[in-house]
């Protein structure tokens, strides 16, 4: 099976990405604490944590900003009929460069992509196989049944993305 996957650099005006990051990189958006990256009830192995921010889930926005989200990132996507999850992930800069472990986003076929706010040396690994950097205003689709991994970066202070899992 071919991995499928696409990345779209430069995806949003740079209007739209102002308005973003002037938000979510701002020093009042909430983010909320996870002692565990993709180790949920268990202890990473590397002891690394990071930052949630959910903007939609189950049916419901969950975020004062999600109306920001959908109208300047996900009205460029096109093809999204419905939305199953909107995710913003904060990795703050531990000192050490380590994969986050493999996890997939759920078990029904279903479309992803990530969106990333910042540059760094961070990336999100496909499959063991694809690794994509993480570039600011850089757009991956991908299909997020495949096992796929973030790592988080030491040359910024945090690596900032936003998932969207959706149909």
């Amino acid at each position: 099976m071919k991995l499928k996957y696409k990345v779209i650099d430069n995806f949003l005006p740079e209007e739209n990405l102002n308005k973003i990051r002037q938000v979510v990189l701002g020093s009042h958006f909430n983010w909320f604490y996870h002692p565990d990256v993709n180790y949920p009830g268990k202890n990473s192995p590397y002891n690394l944590f990071y930052f949630t921010h959910m903007f939609y889930e189950k049916d419901i926005p969950n975020s004062p900003f999600f109306n920001l989200i959908v109208e300047n990132l996900i009205s460029y996507m096109g093809g999204v009929n419905s939305l199953i999850r909107v995710k913003g992930n904060l990795y703050p800069n531990q000192g050490t460069k380590k994969e986050n472990g493999k996890h997939v986003d759920d078990t029904f076929p279903h479309k992803g992509a990530i969106f990333y706010l910042n540059t760094n040396n961070g990336r999100t690994i496909l499959n063991n196989k694809v690794k994509i950097d993480s570039v600011e205003n850089r757009l991956l689709y991908f299909d997020p049944q495949i096992p796929h991994d973030s790592e988080n970066c030491t040359d910024q202070k945090v690596r900032v993305n936003i998932n969207i899992n959706y149909f």
